[in-house]
């Protein structure tokens, strides 16, 4: 393990140590909510912002009187970013630590390996990734996008202000990568386009090479990717950027935070999100100011990944406080419905057990912010789990 990532998990440790002692301000018996999150492996590029949202969270919340007047502690473990990980994640979080709820950013792949556990103990899950859609659970609900929402803006532009008829599509070799190509493939021939070429590259394999060579030789009108996030993103667009391309390319899988840490290789990127930092609401200014007060020159972008982390907390605060209980069979019946209006404006997680979503098409500037060229109100999520309930 790397000096870095010892020195970041001494300082989870750290905060969780610290969330844990100012329980005692409101009741002696907190309400423990789970992370896991992928502090090393692909995700551990963006896991601190994550990990910051969360501490903002549960601050804010404690600060004003905590839940049902008790106080949150949360317990944070490491899953890797992959099955392995999380399943010894979940395993110590629910056994172990024995915490009312979960509420964690992860690969698909860690995702799947922790949904049988977190049955098995029945605790209220709340899935705070994008990711590729339809995977369901009575004990999940999920605020991130899903390809319904976040594929056609990207399509759509292209073909449009572009161009493109022909695409080529490449990304990692796993559920989120596969499934979100998946996805994409059908909307590109459904709406009159090609693709023309198809390639995946292991979640640990950080030599696109030959790849790019195919799409070189393939003449696309234009390129979407889909990785794990994090690190594939980081290797995939400085080796496009070295391999001279310059076709519109849009990447499904790219946060702000990883956007603003490659420098010139993101310039140009094109992609769909639900949340910016430049969004222009009341809500996304106070979280702003208040990520920036709590955590100054050590703050992490806010993005993606790490704002429905944020909001997810007050979700899961709605839910308890409507059922009345911490109970794990009413808070999940609660968590329908409930609502948070919050960075990225209102959320409510009634479609399916996911939420319809205000979605931006943006493109990454010179500086590494990210230009809003469009914007997408209350898109529906489709019919993700419609036989859960």
């Amino acid at each position: 393990m790397s000096q870095f990532k010892k020195q970041f998990l001494v300082g989870i440790i750290a905060a969780t140590a610290a969330a844990g002692a100012c329980t005692t301000v409101l009741a002696a018996d907190p309400i423990k909510i789970g992370v896991a999150v992928g502090l090393s492996g692909a995700n551990s590029v963006v896991a601190p912002a994550v990990v910051q949202s969360s501490q903002l969270a549960v601050e804010q919340i404690n600060a004003a009187g905590g839940i049902l007047g008790r106080q949150v502690q949360l317990e944070i473990t490491d899953d890797a970013s992959g099955a392995v990980g999380a399943q010894k994640a979940y395993d110590t979080l629910v056994f172990q630590n024995n915490v009312d709820a979960i509420i964690s950013m992860e690969t698909s792949a860690a995702r799947n390996a922790a949904l049988p556990i977190v049955a098995r103990g029945k605790k209220p899950f709340i899935y705070t990734s994008f990711y590729e859609g339809r995977s369901c659970s009575p004990w999940m609900y999920v605020n991130g996008w899903v390809p319904e929402q976040q594929v056609a803006p990207v399509v759509d532009y292209f073909v449009k202000n572009k161009g493109a008829k022909t695409f080529y599509l490449v990304g990692n070799d796993y559920a989120f990568g596969r499934g979100m190509l998946e996805f994409t493939k059908k909307y590109i021939e459904q709406h009159g386009g090609k693709v023309v070429g198809e390639e995946y590259l292991p979640i640990d394999g950080t030599d696109w090479t030959p790849i790019l060579s195919k799409i070189r030789s393939a003449h696309p009108d234009a390129l979407i990717s889909a990785t794990a996030g994090g690190a594939p993103n980081v290797s995939l667009a400085k080796q496009i950027k070295g391999a001279g391309l310059t076709l519109p390319y849009g990447n499904l899988a790219i946060d702000e935070g990883t956007a603003k840490s490659m420098g010139d290789a993101a310039t140009g990127t094109y992609m769909s999100a639900s949340y910016l930092t430049s969004i222009d609401n009341a809500g996304n200014k106070a979280f702003l100011t208040a990520m920036d007060k709590r955590f100054g020159k050590d703050l992490k972008t806010p993005n993606e990944l790490s704002e429905p982390q944020y909001e997810a907390f007050f979700l899961y605060k709605a839910a308890v406080e409507k059922a009345g209980s911490t109970d794990s069979s009413k808070v999940i019946k609660a968590l329908d419905r409930v609502s948070f209006d919050g960075p990225r404006g209102p959320v409510t997680m009634d479609k399916s057990r996911h939420t319809p979503l205000a979605m931006r098409l943006g493109q990454i500037q010179a500086d590494g912010s990210v230009k809003i060229l469009q914007s997408f109100p209350d898109v529906d999520p489709g019919a993700q789990c419609p036989n859960i309930k």
